[in-house]
């Protein structure tokens, strides 16, 4: 981006400097180049600092266990376990539906998800409530994915 800034400036310099007037200099063959970086590729992965989710299987029992306390107290009152929304839309097949790291993130880094992540705009649009933030650390992320898992049917080791 620097390199790219730089280099307009010196172009425009040199052109507004020396360059040749009338209509001698004026034609370019090269198109202008943008000074805006490209938009983010979207790679299902959301927005945030998740970047990889290595995932256990079989799930971890006492990882299952803290998930589900916490969606209890902090996901359950607008989340079912089922596929039924109620103000957010329902769990069940979401692990099927986002990869682990766009749950993740969106746990986490909510805010950002719904300002600049499609999937994540397309539920605000749909459901029209934000999700707020509950201040979930990424290790009670993690656990909460794990308890997602389980509740989808994969397999919980003793």
């Amino acid at each position: 981006m620097k390199k790219a800034l730089l280099l307009f400036l010196v172009g425009a310099t040199l052109s507004a400097c020396g360059g040749k007037s009338g209509s001698e200099g004026s034609a370019s063959t090269t198109p202008p180049q943008s000074m805006v970086a490209d938009e983010p590729v979207d790679d299902g992965m959301g927005v945030g600092e998740i970047k990889s989710v290595e995932l256990n299987d079989p799930l971890k029992p006492d990882m299952v266990s803290r998930g589900e306390s916490i969606y209890d107290m902090k996901c359950s009152a607008c989340h079912q376990l089922t596929d039924q929304r109620v103000v957010g839309p329902g769990w069940k097949g979401l692990t099927s539906q986002r990869k682990p790291e766009w749950i993740m993130n969106m746990i986490t880094n909510v805010e950002v998800m719904l300002e600049q992540d499609p999937a994540a705009q397309a539920l605000l649009e749909e459901c029209l409530t934000r999700m707020p933030n509950q201040n979930v650390s990424i290790g009670d992320a993690r656990d909460i994915l794990e308890f997602m898992y389980a509740n989808d049917g994969k397999p919980v080791g003793k």
